[in-house]
Order: C-alpha cells, then structure tokens, then sequence
C-alpha cells in the first residue's frame, strides 16, 4: 500500500467508530496504547542544531525521522531500529537519530528542506544531514518494506550505504595539538567508543554550559573514537602502553604531544569522575595543569562533579528499589 493511500486510510479510520479487537464476558477488550516516540512540543530547529552539533564532534550523521504517534509505521520502524541488534547498534555507532514530529514548531519548514523536490511525501520519510547539517539524502520508505513490515536487510543496507567517512585519528590528534599551540593551551585528549555510557557522561559534562567556559580557558578539547576513527587505537597504545583501564580514559598534553598527567589514579584509570576519589583524582589533574583557571573555578568543577555523582546515586537507587 502506498504511502498515499495509507495516509487516506487513516483519515477513514477517524472518521467513523473504532471495531473492537477482541471480546470477554464483560465487553471490548481495548487495545492497549502505544508508547509515545515523538514530542509534538520539541522545536525541530533545537533538535536538529543539537544533533547536528553530536555528528560534527563525533564525525557522524544525523538521521531525521518524520512523522507522528499517530503513524503506525512509524512505530514499526522505529521498533526495528530498537529490536534488530544489527540495526540498532549501526545507529548507535553513526547515526544521532531525531524523531521530528510534523506538527512540531519549524518541522514544516525542516520538512521542506529535507523533502527537496519531492513532490509529496508519506510517512515515517527519512532524511539524512551532515555535521553541517546539510541533506546528504533523503528517502520515502516505502521501497524499505516488505509485506506489513520493514524488511531489516533493507532498512540496514540504506543506513550502511549513507555513514559518514571514516576519520583519521591522527589529522584530529595533530588539529587538536595545532590549535593548542596557537591558543597557549593544553590539549584534553579523551578517548571512547559510542557504546560507552560513561564516555558519553563525560563529553556531556564538558559541554555543559556553566564547564564548556572553564575548560575552554586552558584545553582543547579533542575526542578520539576507538571505533570510529582510523588509527585512534595506536594513539591510545603510545600513551597508555596498553594499559589504558578502560574507557574513557584521558591525558592531558602539551602542545607538542608530551603527557602532563592522565587519568590514571591510585586505583587505576578514574574513567568518568564519579566516585570521590575519581573526583579527588582529576581535581588534582587541573590543579596541576592549570594556567588560566582559578581556583574558584576548579572548585567550581569539583562542586559539579559531586552534584552529578548524588544524581547518579539517587538514580541507582530508583533503579534498585
């Protein structure tokens, strides 16, 4: 069924009263509702400058998916994308997915751009942007089903065929340094994978609005992906020895390469400051590194830090209970 058809479907569907799946002995059984997938009050213009500064950073892709909780393909796809281990972990390593509802403020105008010349679109319709947030393609997804159902060969061929190139780990690590130099700066060289959540936790903080300042004063921040970027494994080894710990796991280096001090603490690589003596520990990093910072700022990032790690105290227990 074509897309336009299944949109004039829906709107006969609303028009007259729902059949009931199932009976019991006291009535209709109702279907239960389905779990919402989009923000109707999301502002597409925020999230796509959200992800597109992800992709930029992490030499990804962004991957728009137009629609609504009213389309019921569009819950299927994104079921796919969720139940297909192939499928979710090719998103997770290059894609940053958003989901952007069509009634949503500036999703006409996103769609628009997004849709190009096409004349008109069904839904879910996907879009691919650069780090720039340029449309690198777009596509109908119809040709993706097969039967009541996306085909999951389809559906990864079409993500597989449009990742981002591969970065070399060494043109970002040589950037980082040049820019350091320039700047009087130290570079804060941090390494991860997409599958790591205290990675992410750690690249989060250091954006943060209230830390990207601090840190900016004396780091360039420079992220390498053990996955992602070709050759970041043989930078990690030269620093580490083989002995990295973990992920993430950080160094901070002069301007020509030289380590100043890592994150390995007294019990081994802190990874994610979290615990007190990882905080401890990369306190006395930035005390020993710092030039431009003061002291009321590294308190500052220390206070943070604490605060975050009551946070993921107090979700650990929620979790538990």
């Amino acid at each position: 069924m074509t897309r336009i058809n299944r949109s004039f479907a829906a709107a006969l569907l609303l028009a007259v009263p729902t059949v009931a799946n199932a009976q019991d002995a006291n009535g209709p059984v109702k279907k239960a509702p389905r779990p919402s997938i989009y923000d109707v009050k999301a502002d597409a213009d925020e999230q796509i400058k959200v992800a597109t500064a992800l992709a930029r950073r992490d030499a990804r892709r962004v991957l728009v998916m137009f629609g609504g909780d009213w389309c019921g393909w569009c819950h299927k796809l994104h079921g796919l994308f969720a139940s297909n281990a192939e499928i979710r972990g090719l998103l997770a390593d290059e894609y940053i997915l958003v989901m952007v509802d069509t009634q949503s403020p500036h999703a006409e105008a996103l769609l628009a751009k997004c849709r190009g010349d096409l004349k008109g679109v069904g839904y879910p319709f996907l879009a691919v942007l650069d780090g720039q947030g340029n449309v690198v393609t777009r596509q109908q997804t119809d040709p993706l089903e097969e039967g009541d159902h996306h085909d999951p060969a389809k559906v990864k061929a079409f993500l597989e065929e449009w990742v981002a190139p591969k970065v070399a780990a060494s043109k970002v690590f040589e950037e980082g340094l040049a820019k350091a130099s320039s700047e009087d700066k130290l570079v804060f060289l941090h390494f991860g994978t997409p599958t790591c959540g205290w990675c992410h936790k750690l690249e989060a903080f250091l954006a943060r609005e209230d830390m990207a300042p601090i840190f900016a004063r004396d780091f360039v921040d420079t992220k390498l992906d053990l996955s992602r970027m070709i050759g970041a494994d043989e930078i990690l080894e030269k620093y580490t020895h083989g002995k990295a710990g973990g992920v993430p796991w950080f160094v901070f280096l002069d301007a020509k390469g030289k380590a100043v001090v890592t994150s390995d603490g007294p019990k081994g690589n802190i990874g994610y400051p979290a615990a007190p003596e990882e905080i401890a520990h990369f306190v006395s990093m930035l005390r020993k590194v710092a030039r431009k910072m003061d002291s009321a700022q590294i308190d500052a990032v220390e206070a943070a830090l604490k605060s975050e790690a009551k946070q993921i105290e107090a979700a650990r227990g929620s979790v538990t209970r």
